[in-house]
Order: structure tokens, then sequence, then C-alpha cells
């Protein structure tokens, strides 16, 4: 049975990626999963989560490093070498590190999602494109909104006419204050990435997820701020970016939403659209979906409140009568699905490389070739950023790139 390997130990693997595969695991689907992290300290606490202990009795992953030591950057290395061909490898690490961990995996003949974005440049994309390519390997990046049913019906009734054309929109995503907090200290700097390349990713995926239109410049302005350990970093971006029917989308970004308010987080999407005689209008109100509780204590936890508005849609734990406690939501199928894409490439070379042009043209699965626009609007976001907001033009094609249009 196939085997997972998952490197990092940060707070997606705690919120979606880890209990996800539990879940396949359980079903039957995945075999042994290991979880390979460089600071021993991360993965212990990932293995001693409670929310695990309750919903999956009886299961764990394999730690690497087996005890608290570190770090051990090059750890994943010897993992992944370690793995027979044909398994998955699953990058959940620094944005930076996205590249590293990927080719290492490609060029071990694996399988390969990755959490958003995949790569900060374009070029770097265009080369694990052609790694995977040329060994028949999937490499899918998990852009999880994509599985949320607003979105797969947003992006029928779209291609169905229904909207007419997107001329402009908003979006935003304001995450937590308790995330400065977290490790995004050490990482998330002005050096390595920002508010809009990390989170911001999503809605501009989603946008062209839903209208099939691609980007064509970007302007980010970033507002710099410092985390309690010091270090500073873009944790407050307004994005424009413009598409190539003339259609503007704003993009509001930051580590700011209040610790105490209900609700994991603050987001949406409008777009409006429209056609030569008559307007149409879409808005999904993201973070809010129509719960509201007050407890009788905090639950506990980072960013828990006593009031609460949570989300049912990205992931919760239900309880279906079984052993332990089922994950749902679209955090779950987006998983699901990935993994289910890797184990389903199958054959000879030739098999697997017609599986994957397969793949790249249907377009639900974000693929290196298919959603290279992210990768474009990303590198053009950190060069207008680190410009005070200038306006940075995109190019696709043979010679695709950035550069600044005036």
């Amino acid at each position: 049975m196939t085997q997972i390997l998952h490197v990092g130990a940060g707070m997606i693997a705690h919120d979606q990626i880890v209990p996800s595969l539990f879940q396949m695991q359980r079903n039957g689907v995945v075999g042994e999963i290991t979880v390979a992290s460089q600071n021993g300290r991360s993965v212990q606490a990932l293995k001693k989560a409670p929310v695990f202990e309750r919903a999956f009795p009886g299961q764990m992953f394999r730690c690497l490093p087996e005890d608290a030591s570190g770090p051990h950057p090059d750890l994943y290395k010897q993992a992944i070498a370690a793995l027979p061909p044909g398994q998955i490898v699953i990058a959940a690490v620094p944005d930076q590190l996205h590249f590293d961990v990927v080719m290492t995996a490609l060029r071990a003949d694996q399988n390969v999602i990755c959490v958003k974005p995949l790569v900060l440049r374009v070029a770097e994309s265009m080369l694990i494109e052609e790694e995977a390519r040329a060994r028949g390997r999937v490499v899918a990046v998990e852009y999880h909104k994509r599985f949320d049913d607003r979105s797969q019906m947003a992006r029928r009734r779209y291609k169905d006419g229904l909207f007419g054309n997107f001329k402009l929109g908003t979006a935003c995503l304001m995450e937590k204050w308790y995330y400065r907090h977290s490790n995004f200290q050490n990482w998330c700097t002005t050096e390595n990435s920002d508010a809009f390349t990390y989170i911001g990713c999503h809605y501009v995926d989603l946008v062209h997820f839903i209208t099939g239109l691609l980007p064509t410049s970007v302007s980010v302005y970033g507002i710099i701020d410092k985390y309690p350990n010091g270090n500073e970093g873009y944790l407050w971006t307004d994005a424009r970016v413009i598409w190539e029917n003339g259609a503007c989308l704003n993009v509001q970004n930051s580590l700011s939403f209040p610790d105490a308010a209900p609700g994991t987080n603050t987001q949406g999407i409008t777009l409006y659209c429209g056609t030569e005689s008559t307007g149409a209008w879409l808005e999904h109100s993201d973070q809010y979906r129509g719960l509201r509780y007050s407890y009788v204590r905090n639950p506990g936890g980072d960013g828990a409140t006593q009031f609460a508005e949570p989300s049912p849609d990205y992931m919760q734990y239900v309880d279906l009568g079984g052993p332990g406690l089922v994950p749902v939501g679209y955090g779950y199928r987006s998983v699901e699905h990935l993994v289910k894409t890797c184990l389903n490439c199958q054959g000879s070379l030739d098999q697997r490389q017609a599986y994957l042009a397969d793949l790249d043209s249907k377009g639900i699965v974000a693929t290196p070739a298919n959603s290279r626009y992210n990768e474009l609007v990303t590198e053009a976001g950190r060069l207008s950023i680190e410009n005070c907001g200038r306006e940075v033009a995109i190019t696709y094609g043979k010679n695709a790139g950035v550069a600044f249009r005036y």
C-alpha cells in the first residue's frame, strides 16, 4: 500500500493534512504515514495533539526525528531517498523551501503534493513541470478552496454564462493576530514572503478557477510590521490584479484579525460581472456560514473564543458512530482528491505522461502546467511589494516572466 511522507510539522499539518491522511489510512486508501521535520520538538508536539488521540484512537504516524532533537535540515532528503518509487511526498514547509523539497522528491521518482503557493519564481515552476513530465509523476498544488462547493457552483454557473463577464472584484482574507506568535515569525519575513503571497494566492487562484481568465499585471503595497521576536514582515498587504479582459481584482490580506473576534479569520470575495445589457453579482462570505455559538467557557486552543462563529465547511470533526471522529469539509476533500490523483497515476511512463496531460487539461487539480499564472502573480507581487507597489506586468508563453510595466 502506498506510503505517505509528509515533510513539515506546522499548523497546516495539524489543522488539515495529517487528519485527512489518518482518515484515508483508516479507510484503507493509504499505508504508512511518516512526518519528517528538521525540528524534533515540532513533530513530537504534532504527534501528541489531543484531537488526534480523540479522533483517531490507535493510529499514529512515524516521526522523523524520533526524538525532540534538532535541527536536522537534511533529514527529509534521507527520508525521501529511503522510499520506493511511486509513493507520495507532501511538501508542507515555508514558502521559500518548497522548490527544494519538490525537486528532491521528483528526482527520487515520487509523486508530490505541495501546499500553496507552489514556488516563488516562475522559472522554478518550469523546472518542476519539466522534471515531473519526464518522470511521469504528479505534482499537485493544494489550493483547497477549489474543493469548496461554493467555488464549484460558481465555476459551473460562470461557464454556463449566468454571470456574463467578470469586471470588478474585491477579496480579503485576514488571519488572526496569534499567527504572529507562531513559527510564522521565523520564516514569513520581508526577505522570504508576505501576506499576499501566502494568503492572497487563494483568491487569485479562485478567480481563474471560476472565470478561466488569466492575470496580466500586479501591484502590491505592503506595510512592514514587527513580530514578537523582532523580525519584520509585510504583515498587511493591498494588491491590485488586472486580468486579460481588463477586469480588476483588489485583494487585501493581513495577520491582524483580533484574537477575541469570533471565527478563525475573516474572508470572502465579491465579483461584479455583466453583459452589455445587464449586470450580475457573486458574493461569498467565507468566514461566516450561518452558525453562532456562545459557550459556557472558552473551548481552548489558539484564537478560540467563548462567542464563536465556526465554519462547518473547511475542516471539522463529526461523530458518525464509529471509533473516534471523522474529518469532514472541503479541507479533507481537497487532500483526498489530490492523494487519489497521485494513486491513479499508474502504468508505463507513456501511460503516466498521458494521465498528466489529461490532468492538466481538465483544470480541477492545480498543476505546474495549468496554474503557472499563480507563480507569475507571486513573482510579480514580490517584485512590486519590494518597490513600493510599482506595477509589474506578466508575460506568458515560452518566455513567461515578469517586468515593471513603466
